[in-house]
C-alpha cells in the first residue's frame, strides 16, 4: 500500500512551516534527515492540490518559508549600511525570500501538471525531482542569479553522498534529493523504490572512506592562511595601521618551504598599485605599503590578498573600480591582478540604476561608485606555484562556473567578507565552497576577516580551519589537486542530463500506468 497523507486543514500553512523545517538541514544546524522528511510532507501536500495553481500557491508557501529561515543571515549586512536603518534588514530577508519562494512554486506546478497520478508514485517523484533540478538551475542564472544553498548542499554531513556531485553536480544532487524525498511517499510493504534509494544513498555514503584524496607529498609549498578575525564596523579609514599590524603579526615567519601567505577580502583599505593620479593616495604611497607588505615575505614566498583597483578617464577622475585580488613578491612587485566577475547586486552594483536611483535605492549601495565586473574565472601565474585560480567572495557558490576550463588551476583561491554575515551565514558559504572543491577535483583555500576561514581538499574535507570570531594563522601543505572530474569536464551540462532523464522516465511510467 502507498503512504497517504491526511486531509490538512491549512495546506498553505503547513507549506510555509515545512519550508522553514527544511531549511535546518543546512548549516549551521545541518539537521538533514528533518530536510528530507519535510520535503517529503510538502510534495505530498503538493499531489493533494486540487489544480496546479493551488500546487503554485503551496510552492510558493513552503518557499517564503524556507528562505525566509535560510537566509536569516542577510538582515545582518544591514547593520552596517550606514545610509539604511538596520531595521530594514528584516524586511529585506523576507523581500527576497518572496521572490525566491518563485522557483519551488514552478517547480511544484510543472511536477503536479506532468507527474500527479491518483496516488503519489515514481513517476510523481521522478517529475518533481525533474523540475527542482531545472528551477533551481534557473535561480542560479535569472537576474544574475542567486545560487546560495542549492538543496544538494545538505549531504555534506554524510560527505559521500555529496561526493555524488563530482559526476552529477551540485543542481542534479538536489534533483536525488527531491526524488529521495518522493521515495518516502512510496513506502509499500515489500522492498521497492524507497529501500533501493535508501541503500544506494547509504552506500554512497559509505564510500567516502574509500574515496578520499591523498595527501600532499614531501616538499610541497605550504598555504598560510591569516584571519585578523576584525570585524566590519573595525576597518574604517582610521584603523587602517591596526589592521595591517595584525595582519603582519598573524602571517607567521619565512622558512625554507615556499608559503603562499593569503589575506581575505576587504582588510586592506589603502590602494596597492601605483600610477593614479596623486590625489587618490592622500599621501600614502602604495610602493611602501607594498615595500611593507613584502617584508613579511621569504625570497621564494607570495602573498595574495584582496584590495580595490579604479579606473579614471581622461579628466582623471575616478569611473570605475573592481574588487580584486593582488599578488606580492618580495620584492614589492604586483605579479598579477584578478578583478571579480560576479557582482553582488545592490552590494557592489546598482541593477537598474536607470529605474532604482531616482526611486533613492542608490543608498542601499555602499560607496559612490558601482564596482566593474571582470572578465571571468581566470588564474594567476606565481612563480614557484603555479596557475591559482580565484573565485571572491559570492562567485564560488555558482557551481560550475568557478574554473577557467581551458587552464585548470592547481587551486582555487577564494578570499571573502563574510564579516557581514552574522552566525549562519559563514557557515554557509564555506559548505558551498566545499561543494565546489568536490565538483572540480580542486583544493579551496577561503581567507575572511572574521572567519570561517579553511583549506578544503579536492574531496570537500575541511583539512584545517580557524573558527568563526577567532583571530589566528594556520600553515599547511598545498593539497593536491585530483584529475579533472566528469563534472569539471561536463559542467552543468550533467544536471540538463539528469533532469531530462528524471523527466523521460516520469513520462514514460505514467502513459504506461494509463
Amino acid at each position: 500500500m502507498t503512504f497517504t497523507l491526511p486531509p490538512i486543514r491549512y495546506p498553505a500553512l503547513a507549506s510555509l512551516l515545512l519550508g522553514a523545517v527544511a531549511a535546518t538541514g543546512f548549516a549551521p544546524l545541518d539537521l538533514w534527515p528533518l530536510t528530507v522528511a519535510a520535503v517529503a510532507l510538502w510534495m505530498g501536500i503538493v499531489h493533494s492540490a486540487a489544480t496546479a495553481r493551488r500546487a503554485l500557491w503551496l510552492g510558493w508557501a513552503f518557499g517564503v518559508g524556507h528562505f525566509t529561515i535560510n537566509n536569516n543571515w542577510f538582515q545582518h549586512a544591514f547593520d552596517f549600511q550606514d545610509k539604511m536603518p538596520p531595521v530594514l534588514g528584516y524586511f529585506a530577508a523576507v523581500g527576497l525570500a518572496l521572490y525566491l519562494a518563485v522557483f519551488p512554486a514552478f517547480a511544484a506546478a510543472i511536477a503536479w501538471r506532468l507527474g500527479r497520478g491518483e496516488r503519489p508514485d515514481t513517476a510523481y517523484a521522478l517529475a518533481f525531482a525533474s523540475a527542482w533540478i531545472a528551477t533551481e538551475w534557473l535561480r542560479s542564472v535569472l537576474f544574475t542569479g542567486y545560487a546560495w544553498d542549492p538543496l544538494g548542499v545538505i549531504w555534506l554531513p554524510r560527505i559521500g553522498v555529496a561526493r555524488l556531485s563530482a559526476w552529477i553536480g551540485t543542481y542534479a544532487l538536489s534533483g536525488v534529493t527531491i526524488f529521495a524525498a518522493g521515495s518516502l511517499l512510496l513506502i509499500r510493504r515489500r522492498v521497492a523504490v524507497p529501500a533501493v534509494t535508501a541503500a544506494l544513498l547509504a552506500f554512497a555514503a559509505a564510500s567516502a572512506r574509500w574515496t578520499d584524496a591523498p595527501p600532499a607529498g614531501p616538499g610541497t609549498p605550504l598555504v598560510r592562511i591569516v584571519q585578523p578575525n576584525i570585524s566590519q564596523n573595525e576597518r574604517g579609514e582610521e584603523d587602517g595601521e591596526r589592521v595591517l599590524a595584525a595582519l603582519a603579526k598573524l602571517s607567521g615567519k619565512p622558512g625554507p618551504v615556499p608559503r603562499l601567505v593569503v589575506w581575505p577580502e576587504g582588510v586592506v583599505r589603502d590602494f596597492i598599485e601605483s600610477g593614479y593620479p596623486p590625489y587618490i593616495y592622500n599621501g600614502a604611497s602604495p610602493l611602501y605599503l607594498r615595500w611593507r607588505l613584502a617584508r613579511l615575505l621569504g625570497p621564494r614566498d607570495l602573498l595574495l590578498t584582496g584590495g580595490t583597483a579604479l579606473r579614471f578617464d581622461a579628466a582623471e577622475d575616478v569611473v570605475g573600480a573592481s574588487n580584486s585580488v593582488f599578488a606580492i613578491t618580495p620584492d614589492a612587485r604586483i605579479a598579477g591582478r584578478y578583478d571579480k566577475a560576479h557582482l553582488v547586486p545592490y552590494g557592489e552594483y546598482l541593477p537598474l540604476p536607470w529605474l532604482l536611483r531616482p526611486l533613492g535605492l542608490a543608498r542601499l549601495v555602499p560607496g559612490d561608485i558601482d564596482f566593474d565586473d571582470g572578465p571571468g574565472p581566470a588564474n594567476l601565474a606565481l612563480p614557484g606555484f603555479g596557475a591559482i585560480g580565484v573565485q571572491i567572495c559570492y562567485e564560488i557558490i555558482f557551481s560550475g562556473r568557478v574554473v577557467d576550463r581551458a587552464h585548470r588551476p592547481r587551486l582555487l583561491f577564494n578570499p571573502s567578507n563574510d564579516a557581514w554575515f552574522g552566525k549562519w551565514g559563514p557557515p554557509q558559504h564555506l559548505a558551498q565552497a566545499r561543494m565546489r572543491a568536490i565538483e572540480e577535483g580542486l583544493p579551496i583555500v577561503r581567507a575572511t576577516p572574521t572567519g570561517i576561514s579553511a583549506v578544503i581538499s579536492a574531496d570537500g574535507r575541511i583539512l584545517a580551519q580557524i573558527p568563526h570570531e577567532t583571530a589566528g594563522g594556520v600553515d599547511t601543505p598545498i593539497p593536491p589537486a585530483l584529475q579533472p572530474t566528469f563534472f569539471s569536464r561536463m559542467g552543468n551540462r550533467t544536471a540538463a542530463a539528469v533532469a531530462l532523464l528524471f523527466a523521460v522516465l516520469a513520462v514514460a511510467i505514467r502513459r504506461r500506468a494509463r
